[in-house]
């Protein structure tokens, strides 16, 4: 039971790409993973800070989890972002934690697993680890996998703790890249999801990021090609034009706006207006017309007024996203907001706004879908519905989830699907025979 592991991820991307990283140290080091953290000698959380939710979220889970500790002798750490910014202060709330580790020192555990006699650990030292780097991820499931091309973030918007915690940007090499990503597809994966805080400004010897993607869609086997997260601020028109010219990459690109209104814009700090927004958007459908995009939406954020929550809706209306993570402000510790701005905007009139804006994407996300019925979808089969397990579940080229009725073995393939409806959050198709 000592050398099984449990790891369980919160929050970004970033955090799934990372804990594919740790996993694959983890049995390099001889751990075997578990599903059940019951089972496990080693248990551990990636947690995620980036709103004030999410560490509760994980707060709540180590608790329940801490029992195991005395039940079992399981070993408990905490490590990722809300690790990196409350450090020893979490032994406060969950002394039953045996490790804690930062953001750029979780790849350290299965070494300091192995030492460990006694006290907590605790080590949120800052700097680049190249630790991570030789470890090639292992895959989500055994059809997708995340691969990491930078780390940490120079923008510094306004309310994000991001920055703070993960450090400036660091760019991986285009060979890393590529011996990564070829890693993966070697062990069966097909679809591959780019990862940075800010992929948009990759440049690693001479290549800029819509360089690297006609690389890793050139000189690797992989069959399809995602990237996440995108600042509007720099995405370009080679990456625009790339969605036109190049079929091994999806359809879909999230592009957060979190605001419609252009003072509130600039106090983020997010380095673009809305008008700027709606040209790289339009020019995006005009290069792929059934590209799906996907935004993050903030309200309540300090002196947001009624006037400029309004123009929030409206711009949701006229840019008519397939999607939306949608969030209502808080306060981080730490961050220009934080320190600079005054929370003023009355928790209820947060959580009304919120619930507005919810209401009108959940109706544009219908709207959006209804136009899918009766195309033909490439989808990748990744496994069965929780609800029905007879019917398959899977990701069109737009990351549209899509029940999928008909065939008998389609697990791992990626085929083509008719859609049959929709409503706002799920497609379902049919077997195109």
């Amino acid at each position: 039971m000592k050398k099984t592991y449990y790891l369980h991820s919160y929050g970004c991307q970033m955090n799934l790409a990372d804990s594919g990283v740790l996993a694959a140290a983890m049995e390099g080091a001889g751990y075997v993973p578990v599903a059940d953290p019951g089972q496990a000698g080693i248990i551990i959380l990636n947690t995620c800070s980036v709103r004030e939710k999410a560490e509760e979220r994980a707060l709540g889970r180590l608790r329940e989890l801490a029992h195991l500790k005395r039940t079992n002798g399981a070993a408990l750490c905490a490590i990722g972002c809300m690790a990196q910014r409350l450090g020893s202060r979490l032994l406060e709330q969950i002394p039953e934690l045996d490790i804690i580790l930062g953001t750029e020192r979780l790849f350290l555990l299965p070494e300091l697993l192995a030492e460990k006699n006694g006290a907590p650990v605790v080590d949120i030292a800052a700097g680049d680890n190249p630790a991570w780097a030789e470890y090639p991820p292992a895959p989500d499931n055994p059809f997708s996998g995340h691969v990491i091309i930078t780390r940490g973030c120079n923008n510094y918007c306004a309310y994000c703790i991001v920055p703070y915690l993960r450090g400036p940007e660091r760019h991986r090499s285009p060979e890393a890249v590529l011996r990564d990503v070829a890693h993966l597809a070697a062990h069966g994966v097909s679809e591959v999801t780019l990862v940075g805080q800010n992929v948009n400004s990759y440049c690693s010897d001479g290549l800029d990021f819509a360089g690297l993607l006609r690389r890793v869609a050139a000189e690797t086997a992989v069959k399809r090609i995602r990237f996440i997260t995108s600042h509007p601020k720099d995405i370009s028109d080679g990456l625009i034009r790339l969605f036109a010219e190049e079929p091994k990459v999806m359809g879909h690109v999230h592009l957060p706006l979190q605001s419609g209104s252009d003072r509130i814009l600039g106090l983020m700090s997010r380095g673009y207006t809305l008008e700027h927004y709606r040209r790289r958007v339009d020019r995006l459908r005009q290069a792929r017309p059934d590209i799906a995009v996907t935004t993050d939406l903030i309200v309540g954020f300090p002196t947001e007024t009624d006037r400029e929550y309004a123009a929030t809706l409206e711009a949701v209306r006229q840019i008519a996203f397939d999607a939306a993570f949608m969030f209502r402000y808080s306060v981080r510790e730490g961050t220009w907001a934080a320190q600079n701005l005054p929370d003023d905007v009355p928790e209820a009139t947060k959580l009304e706004r919120l619930a507005g804006l919810i209401a009108l994407q959940k109706q544009m996300s219908y709207d959006v879908n209804q136009k899918e019925v009766g195309r033909v979808r490439q989808v990748l089969i990744d496994g069965v519905s929780r609800r029905d397990r007879t019917v398959w579940k899977g990701k069109t080229e737009g990351n549209k989830t899509i029940l999928v009725s008909g065939g008998a073995d389609l697990l791992g393939r990626i085929v083509p699907v008719r859609v049959a409806r929709a409503d706002s959050w799920t497609l379902y198709g049919e077997l195109k025979v």
